[in-house]
């Protein structure tokens, strides 16, 4: 009954991966953040080596998992809760992304904390496109839309609170992949939709940015909706999506197009940190 824990992605999915693909919405995060660990390298979120743990019950099989990819905060998958108390001596934790129950099991033990973000989790239902909707249709971005996609990864981040180091490279990766889409009329841009790695049939939407001048024509819904789409022709048994639960706009958004809620996250911390966008 205790946590080990490696800086090896192929180690930590060698041992994790099938226990994290049991329930891969919940564990949505912590599967895209190891496969793009291990298919782009360590500093794939910053410079300091990533920490990637696992915690084995009584029955040796395991039941919890955490990633933290410096400079971001430690980010907890589904976790057995009486993992819980063992990973506090285990690892130095001062911020914590994690499920509601486990979050609030933790922040029992941080007198004086701060909850700095609540999302909820969707998972798509029956997909139901919007009607009528909006003029214009999806493509496939390119490298010629580069600095567009970079200035609204920028714009998305500061509108949500994550400040985002890395929106070149995010905007590159997908780009090159395929995973990032966006909705456009007369000829104009004026909403996109990213799609993480599909990992364990599972695909997350994010993000989805529409600037303040395109907004309430129903573009996030649509390109929303087209990815989803595309994500369920690719293969995908889950398609999920986080929102962040002080924007109700966006949560009636994606209820509207079949996304159902999962389960709850809190960003919580003794002195308040922000994540990224992953």
């Amino acid at each position: 009954m205790t946590w080990t824990f490696t800086d090896d992605a192929d180690v930590f999915l060698k041992t994790a991966g099938a226990w994290l693909a049991t329930r891969p919405a919940e564990n949505t995060l912590v599967l895209t953040i190891a496969a793009t660990l291990r298919s782009s390298g360590a500093q794939a979120y910053g410079d300091g080596a990533p920490v990637l743990g696992w915690w084995r019950g009584p029955d040796g099989e395991v039941a919890g998992t955490l990633v933290q990819t410096p400079p971001h905060p430690p980010l907890l998958g589904v976790v057995a809760p009486e993992a819980v108390g063992p990973l506090t001596t285990a690892f130095p934790l001062t911020t914590v992304n994690a499920d509601r129950a486990t979050a609030d099991a933790l922040a029992a033990e941080w007198p004086g904390h701060r909850v700095d973000m609540e999302q909820r989790l969707y998972r798509l239902g029956e997909l139901i496109p919007p009607s009528p909707a909006p003029p214009g249709g999806p493509r496939s971005a390119t490298t010629a839309d580069r600095a567009l996609l970079i200035a609204w990864h920028h714009a998305f981040a500061a509108d949500v609170g994550q400040p985002n180091a890395r929106a070149e490279r995010m905007v590159d990766e997908r780009t090159a992949a395929g995973r990032l889409t966006l909705w456009e009329t007369g000829g104009v841009p004026v909403s996109m939709a990213g799609v993480s790695l599909q990992v364990a049939d599972s695909i997350r939407v994010a993000p989805v940015y529409t600037p303040p001048e395109h907004r309430g024509r129903g573009y996030a819904a649509a390109v929303t909706a087209e990815v989803s789409r595309a994500a369920r022709e690719a293969g995908a048994d889950e398609v999920v999506l986080f929102t962040d639960l002080a924007n109700p706009t966006s949560n009636g958004v994606y209820q509207r197009i079949g996304f159902r809620p999962v389960s709850d996250r809190l960003l919580i911390s003794a002195q308040g940190n922000g994540v990224e966008e992953r």
